[in-house]
């Protein structure tokens, strides 16, 4: 026997399949990983389904879905924090490894950001959010979503500032490195100049 499906489900149904790849890209921004991003955003629609019937207006059901989401993810990151220990450096390798990409480089500089700093951002230049709703999002003042951006944004130049790519003749790659300053060598008695 089949069951009939309700409206409410197909809402959902619906919704779901137009927020997840939204939720995805950013779950990944702020874990890292697309595994992890896959899992965190079919916990926040697990979470969103069962709270579908008390989800009062239907326009508010982005952000319901987002906070779920960001909740999930800092949960995520306070469990692991208590159980994995990751190493500041990775060992180091026999051949160096061509120069990454911006983009992974930027991944890179933030996974090094604080679980909620890197919310803070994320929330804010990815989701272009305004302050007002970050901090509504995450539960907290509009100051400390502002002393978190602020911060965040702080260590993120800094953790760039080495990587910055600058144009060349091959498009924009990384900075070049500069040599110091070698004097000529000195010439010696007797020998031909020309």
């Amino acid at each position: 026997m089949r069951r009939q499906v309700t409206s409410a489900e197909q809402q959902f149904t619906e919704f779901a399949t137009l927020a997840a790849p939204r939720l995805r890209r950013t779950a990944f921004l702020l874990c890292g990983d697309w595994h992890t991003a896959e899992d965190l955003t079919q916990t926040a629609l697990a979470k969103v389904f069962v709270s579908w019937h008390r989800i009062s207006r239907q326009d508010a059901v982005q952000a319901y879905a987002t906070r779920t989401l960001v909740n999930s993810y800092l949960a995520l990151r306070r469990r692991k924090r208590a159980t994995e220990l990751l190493p500041g450096r990775l060992p180091d390798r026999a051949v160096p490894a061509p120069a990454p990409e911006l983009r992974l480089v930027v991944l890179d500089a933030l996974a090094a950001l604080p679980p909620k700093a890197r919310a803070v951002v994320v929330l804010r230049y990815w989701e272009d959010l305004s302050v007002e709703q970050v901090a509504a999002l995450l539960g907290c003042s509009a100051g400390n979503v502002k002393s978190q951006s602020a911060r965040g944004l702080d260590k993120l130049r800094a953790l760039l500032a080495d990587t910055a790519p600058t144009p060349g003749p091959a498009g924009p790659g990384p900075a070049p490195r500069r040599r110091p300053a070698q004097s000529p060598p000195a010439q010696t008695r007797g020998a031909p100049h020309g």
